[in-house]
């Protein structure tokens, strides 16, 4: 299962209920920014999520309204926060502009007090952990070397409770043992195997994660087969040909690239404040009714057997 906290929902500029690009993704212990937006120290504050263990931050592109934030942010990590180190993913084009964002404004030619690892990452994989692993795609917006995020959830087999309630397995590491696939024996002396516990194999959660984009239908097979599409819909279809001018994607585009590439549900975000939410979302669900506009502060659970709370 992957949670989302989506911490600023606006495009371009912040409006009074929303502020500028950044979204939490959380599995189990690990927590990934995706961008970092002017503002989002705060907003991070305000949604309870806190700054604990937040040292992964996936950026899709350098544009300001996506990384402007990664300052202010900083600057609080090296003075108050207990934060160990700072992982910065971003293609070649993207570091450049945080290295002086960074390195220009907010260090000044000090040192932080904890490792700033810049990574520069290309498509394909990025990241890897026993339950998941991320790999980045690229995105068409306005030459800006952008890419996307897809979150893949690995195959697992799930603890049946109450199997294990009525075996007499008790909570605690035994259970952990059994999960991590070792046997236990019980006080009793019964040897317990995983395989009496674990039900069958079930695949995981598919999440991907785009920012901007100009042409969403170069993304069909990078995206097929999602359970959760998070993406922009800054324009309405009415403004197309701005949308196009200022590489960005109407709600009917994406929308459109949902049924397309067969994804389960879709969440939009990046809105522009010229339009009432009421009108974006019933732009996008005439041709995809899986669809959701995310508000600044909205929490999503993303899990598998077609579900998402």
């Amino acid at each position: 299962m992957f949670e989302l906290i989506f911490l600023g929902t606006s495009a371009s500029a912040p409006s009074i209920k929303r502020g500028l690009s950044s979204l939490v993704v959380k599995h189990d212990e690990f927590r990934f920014m995706v961008d970092c937006g002017e503002g989002t120290q705060r907003q991070i504050l305000k949604s309870g999520v806190g700054f604990k263990r937040l040292n992964h931050i996936l950026l899709t592109h350098g544009h300001l309204d996506h990384v402007l934030g990664l300052a202010g942010m900083l600057s609080t990590f090296m003075r108050w926060e207990a934060i160990e180190e700072v992982n910065i993913y971003g293609s070649r084009h993207t570091l450049d502009r945080v290295s002086d964002l960074i390195n220009g404004v907010v260090l000044r030619g000090n040192k932080a007090p904890m490792p700033l690892n810049m990574l520069e990452i290309k498509p394909g994989l990025i990241f890897q952990s026993k339950y998941f692993e991320i790999q980045a795609f690229p995105v068409d917006h306005r030459g800006s070397s952008s890419l996307g995020y897809r979150f893949i959830e690995k195959s697992h087999r799930p603890f049946l409770s109450e199997v294990a309630e009525a075996l007499g397995v008790p909570n605690g590491p035994c259970r952990r043992d059994l999960v991590q696939g070792n046997a236990i024996t019980l006080e009793d002396g019964r040897v317990i195997l995983p395989e009496d516990v674990l039900g069958e194999e079930r695949p995981g959660v598919n999440l991907v994660v785009v920012g901007d984009v100009g042409k969403p239908e170069k993304l069909r097979e990078h995206v097929a087969g999602a359970d959760v599409m998070v993406i922009e819909a800054t324009y309405l279809a009415e403004d197309a040909e701005m949308a196009l001018t200022y590489g960005h994607s109407t709600a009917a585009d994406v929308a459109s690239l949902a049924a397309e590439a067969g994804v389960g549900k879709l969440i939009l975000t990046h809105v522009s404040r010229r339009y009432r939410d009421d009108d974006i979302l019933a732009e996008a669900r005439a041709i995809f009714p899986e669809t959701y506009l995310a508000n600044d502060f909205d929490q999503f659970e993303v899990r598998k057997l077609d579900r998402m709370e």
